[in-house]
């Protein structure tokens, strides 16, 4: 393997003055640096190439000394055969800590903000993001619940489901995803939420809609009965003469909001007659029909 002349590396000619090479040496760390080109292994290569020709060059000492030949491109001492690409790997490189870029950190934002925190050797990565599926009962979405969820490499995460969740919410449960690098924080766990689906309760927004049985004589005397919501039974009256599509509301029965407030209940009604034919009912029936003008279908049209 042959040395590559640092200016070259640089873009730099060989009586360039300091500024010169520090300006070069700017304009492509912004472009190679690996925060900037992540999974880029070329851009990684390159990179530390340019690091190593910036710490050489911009040490007068060093400089003057490569000049005159006495070292190589790596910093050695001749004749030993190494390279600036081998010592662009090593501990001595300065450009691998906070001080080597504190010349100019200050007063460039885009490196300050890449390299002042860490150096090249030991560069923080936050953890990535981890995605997982979780199923969940409709009233434990509504109300509210406290979910395990079992990962692949067989541990476990606890997941509070907030009350009002809906289906295809992601929660995020920060720190729980990968791990970071060089002592990075780690990602987030982002658990999409899927709702079972509920065989009375039905969700519109933040209300909750359901059909309710009642009997004949609680349709046309009216009366009291127990509905089912997502917060339990509720006592409802039945008004007189209620027919079968009847909607009635529940104010504060729905599902919870964030500011406290909840949605509502809306009951519709459905007259149910019994099972078995019953004789006494439809001697009723037959009695109170007779002599009756009563059409309940006058409305459809011919």
């Amino acid at each position: 393997m042959s040395s590559v002349d640092p200016y070259e590396v640089l873009g730099v000619k060989r009586g360039a003055s300091q500024k010169d090479i520090q300006k070069a040496y700017r304009r492509l760390a912004k472009k190679l640096h690996p925060d900037l080109n992540p999974g880029n292994a070329e851009a990684e290569k390159q990179f530390k190439e340019v690091s190593a020709a910036y710490d050489l060059l911009s040490d007068p000492e060093k400089r003057a000394r490569f000049d005159r030949g006495e070292i190589d491109a790596s910093g050695a001492e001749r004749p030993q055969q190494r390279f600036y690409r081998d010592f662009a790997d090593g501990d001595s490189n300065p450009y691998t800590s906070d001080a080597g870029f504190a010349d100019f950190a200050a007063s460039d934002d885009i490196l300050s903000a890449i390299f002042g925190r860490r150096g090249r050797a030991n560069l923080r990565r936050r953890g990535r993001d981890v995605r997982y599926g979780l199923e969940v009962d409709f009233l434990d979405a509504v109300n509210g619940a406290t979910k395990r969820l079992t990962l692949p490499d067989g541990s476990v995460l606890d997941v509070a489901i907030p009350p009002g969740t809906r289906d295809g919410q992601i929660l995020r449960l920060r720190g729980k995803g990968g791990a970071g690098l060089g002592g990075g924080s780690p990602g987030d766990a982002l658990v999409e939420i899927r709702v079972r689906p509920h065989p009375q309760f039905t969700r519109r927004g933040d209300d909750i809609h359901l059909e309710m049985p009642i009997s004949l004589a609680e349709a046309v005397l009216g009366g009291r009965v127990e509905v089912p919501t997502p917060s339990g039974l509720v006592a409802m009256t039945v008004p007189k003469g209620a027919n079968s599509g009847t909607v009635l509301r529940l104010k504060g029965k729905g599902v919870p909001r964030g500011d406290g407030s909840r949605g509502d209940a809306y009951v519709t009604l459905k007259v149910v007659l019994p099972d078995q034919p019953d004789p006494e009912l439809e001697t009723f029936v037959a009695g109170w029909r007779s002599g009756k003008a009563y059409n309940p279908r006058q409305t459809m049209g011919a």
